[in-house]
């Protein structure tokens, strides 16, 4: 197996990181392929960072509207490419570790990717997937995986699904509750984490565009309860309102395997394997 290859495209949306470009670098050294997608505006300056061949021009700029133009654009480009699923990345990952036997460990190739691609081909009805991230996921985990929950910001997305992006706050919950209402599965994954950089800590992306005006986030909650007002409802806690998810209801919603699919006996590591490196 090509241990450097994913079988679904990489994008990574990026606006005004230029300079951090955090997931970039991280695949770089990972030595996979992507595809950077930016808006015409900023183009010289991700050239003078990223092989022109992997920037990926966005026919809009400074609509106003978050990631959501950007999204949907993604998977616009991934279906006209004739590809069945997608993968779409924040542009604030410094790197992916593997959860295992309570230690998570740094991963430096295309497994993480391979291995959840491969899981999910499994099956006919999961539609989003991802990685959990690693500040969520420690060494108290026991499963390999949650079904059912929200997928954010490494997201494995089917292009066979009705929906789009939508709205401008809390997209990524929005699309994984639809889903999950179409009687579908969603698996989150804690084999594999990302470092992904927590909200607000960096400039660039949403961070000026939708989070600035925000009223101790009190709109992200009101917006996602005026979507599903079914399961959501808004909480006061860690000093900000917070949306709160009844996930709970989709428990009925169940993996089902593809017809041709024939299990197989053993564990499959993908080659990984534990190494002691002397620093």
């Amino acid at each position: 197996m090509n241990t450097n290859k994913t079988k679904y495209p990489i994008y990574i949306i990026s606006k005004g990181r230029a300079e951090s470009r955090q997931t970039s670098k991280t695949l770089e050294e990972m030595n996979l392929d992507y595809k950077i997608v930016i808006e015409p505006q900023e183009y010289d300056l991700y050239a003078k960072h990223i092989d022109q061949r992997k920037i990926l021009v966005t026919p809009f700029s400074n609509l106003g509207q978050g990631s959501i133009p950007v999204r949907n654009f993604v998977m616009e480009h991934s279906i006209q490419n004739m590809h069945e699923k997608h993968w779409i990345l924040d542009d604030n990952i410094n790197g992916f570790v593997r959860l295992n036997r309570g230690k998570r460990i740094p991963v430096r190739n295309s497994v993480i990717f391979n291995s959840i691609e491969d899981f999910v081909d499994r099956y006919t009805n999961i539609k989003m997937a991802g990685m959990n991230y690693r500040f969520f996921a420690g060494p108290w985990i026991k499963k390999p995986y949650f079904l059912n929950t929200r997928i954010y910001s490494i997201i494995l997305l089917d292009n066979s699904i009705r929906h789009r992006w939508r709205g401008r706050y809390n997209e990524d919950t929005d699309l994984s509750l639809r889903i999950l209402k179409d009687g579908n599965c969603t698996v989150l994954f804690n084999t594999f984490l990302a470092n992904k950089a927590a909200t607000l800590t960096m400039t660039g992306g949403n961070t000026e565009e939708v989070y600035a005006d925000s009223n101790n986030r009190l709109d992200f909650a009101e917006s996602l309860q005026k979507q599903h007002p079914d399961v959501v409802k808004i909480v006061w806690r860690y000093s900000r309102w917070h949306h709160e998810v009844n996930y709970k209801v989709f428990n009925k919603n169940k993996l089902l395997f593809k017809n041709d699919y024939v299990k197989k006996q053993g564990v499959n590591n993908y080659g990984m394997k534990l190494t002691k490196l002397n620093n």
